[in-house]
């Protein structure tokens, strides 16, 4: 029978991580009050104490997230911004604390994005490349807010979770504690998703948050590679959203990672106890939107993905990197 897992304070480095149900309760005691609030009108319903609490809120609505931080640098302020929303929204706090500092960030997840866990962002529009990123000191990860999701969403939200923990621990910066979260992540996201479980339950949700979060530590520590840079091309050039892309992509993209690391995806085998392939097909079935074509992508729009993904160097994390032929071929499965 599967149970919650038990709340937990962890500190790592300058970075304070806390996980519960009601943790969100503590946020403005934890945070201190005045912060700039940076979060969508629907999350701010769900918790308006946040808003109460803060100094200034900006709304982050759709786009890109270069494009958002760029456009808010003028007017966001403050030395400590507070991020309460999906991946979207924390990867514009850090993008702005990255464009500012000295900045901190605060953040509070509404999915299972992972994104409170790393330095990973794109930069705001203007800013140099080179720029060092900024990674959030205070993570408040409550599982009635971070896996709050709809079915369909959260499926694709835990699809992106197991992209994380399995391309990170392939990376030429993959070392033992990311492989072991890795695989303490596969094993929950498993078991939250077992036949006999229901994911609708207070202990499955409570168990897709904890696995993203772990989730989102590896790629911190490790990087990402080959599936990202297809599933962020497909998000940012198509009608198709990051969750979506991410789920989609996943199995073809595991099953070209394991002719390269099939001693890695045979211990991922393992940890879900099955798989790991039939398992992201079963985390696909679940969402909205199976294919490419489903979402709207068109054969022109896959060209496009496959000249925009050809040109990323995080490629170069999946060693040996992709060419345009592989990319090519792996879209065109997903099509």
């Amino acid at each position: 029978m599967l149970t919650s897992p038990a709340p937990f304070t962890w500190r790592d480095g300058e970075r304070l991580i806390v996980f519960g149900r009601g943790a969100v309760g503590e946020a403005v005691e934890r945070i201190g009050a005045g912060y700039t609030l940076l979060s969508t009108a629907r999350a701010i319903a769900r918790v308006p104490e946040l808003a109460a609490a803060a100094g200034a809120v900006h709304e982050v609505g759709p786009g890109r997230v270069d494009e958002l931080a760029g456009a808010l640098r003028a007017e966001v302020t403050g030395g400590r911004l507070v991020a309460f929303g999906g991946g979207r929204v924390i990867d514009v706090a850090k993008a702005l604390a990255a464009a500012d500092p000295p900045r901190r960030v605060a953040a509070i997840p509404t999915t299972l994005s992972g994104g409170e866990m790393t330095l990973v962002h794109r930069h705001a529009t203007g800013v140099p490349l080179d720029t060092p990123r900024a990674r959030p000191d205070i993570v408040i990860n409550d599982p009635v807010l971070s896996a709050s999701q709809p079915a369909a969403q959260l499926a694709e939200s835990a699809a992106n979770a197991l992209g994380h923990a399995a391309e990170g621990p392939l990376t030429p910066l993959r070392n033992p504690a990311s492989r072991l979260t890795a695989l303490e992540s596969v094993r929950l996201l498993a078991a939250a998703y077992a036949p006999d479980v229901d994911v609708d339950s207070d202990a499955a949700r409570d168990t897709l948050a904890l696995a993203a979060l772990l989730a989102g530590y590896v790629i911190g520590s490790s990087w990402y590679g080959m599936h990202h840079v297809l599933s962020q091309t497909v998000a940012r050039f198509t009608p198709v959203g990051h969750g979506a892309a991410n789920a989609i992509m996943l199995p073809w993209s595991l099953r070209a990672l394991r002719q390269r690391f099939p001693n890695e995806l045979a211990a991922f085998d393992a940890a879900c106890g099955d798989d790991v392939v039939a398992f992201s097909e079963r985390l696909r079935e679940a969402t909205a939107c199976g294919r490419l074509r489903d979402g709207g992508v068109t054969a022109e729009q896959l060209d496009v993905c496959v000249s925009e993904a050809s040109s990323r160097p995080e490629l170069n994390m999946t060693p040996p990197p992709a060419d345009a032929d592989e990319l090519r071929d792996l879209y065109a499965a997903a099509f």
